[in-house]
């Protein structure tokens, strides 16, 4: 490789960091607003191992539910070829109001969360581990409904596609039927 194709590929990277770098989270987040139930509605995912399944992938339910000690709890609903499945995901309160650590035991690493925009009665925009790499960033959309208006719909697409996301790794799954079945969740 010549140098200035060196230069030209470093200074890429930069620039790609320094995008990824910028986001902050929603401005006076209010945690006891932002509890309750959320529908994952939209999701920018672009890890090789993934790719396969993006067309099975069907909108998920969660419960976020405060602790006294500023951490939370996460209770995600989602359907698999298993059927319904639930788990729950601890995060860990940062010095940073909206943003959050947990570690993920399917990549045995420590992960942040980020509430980049919510207006906590409509949508939320998360990003899931902020230094950006395929194999574990995400952005996603959630919804206080299974269905958000079409400019929410946008702004979340222009938020992945500014993260680095491919537009194909940008999905609006439909909703999943049954999952949690009639009276799971709150």
């Amino acid at each position: 490789m010549r140098t200035r194709e060196v230069v030209a590929v470093v200074m890429a990277m930069l620039c790609v960091m320094m995008v990824h770098a910028d986001v902050k989270p929603q401005r006076d987040f209010n945690l006891q607003r932002f509890a309750g139930k959320w529908y994952r509605v939209g999701l920018a995912y672009d890890s090789p191992s993934f790719a396969p399944y993006r067309d099975k992938l069907k909108v998920s339910m969660g419960i976020i539910t405060p602790l006294p000690n500023g951490n939370v709890n996460l209770t995600m609903w989602d359907a698999t070829p298993m059927g319904c499945q639930s788990k729950l995901y601890q995060y860990e309160k940062t010095n940073v109001p909206g943003q959050f650590t947990y570690f993920s035991t399917r990549h045995n690493m420590v992960k942040d969360i980020t509430v980049v925009d919510t207006n906590y009665t409509e949508y939320a925009m998360v990003l899931k581990h902020k230094v950006f790499h395929r194999e574990y960033t995400q952005v996603a959309l959630y919804g206080r409904s299974q269905r958000l208006a079409v400019n929410v719909i946008q702004r979340f697409k222009a938020l992945a596609l500014s993260q680095g996301f491919p537009r194909e790794s940008i999905l609006t799954p439909p909703p999943a039927e049954n999952c949690p079945a009639s009276g799971s969740g709150r």
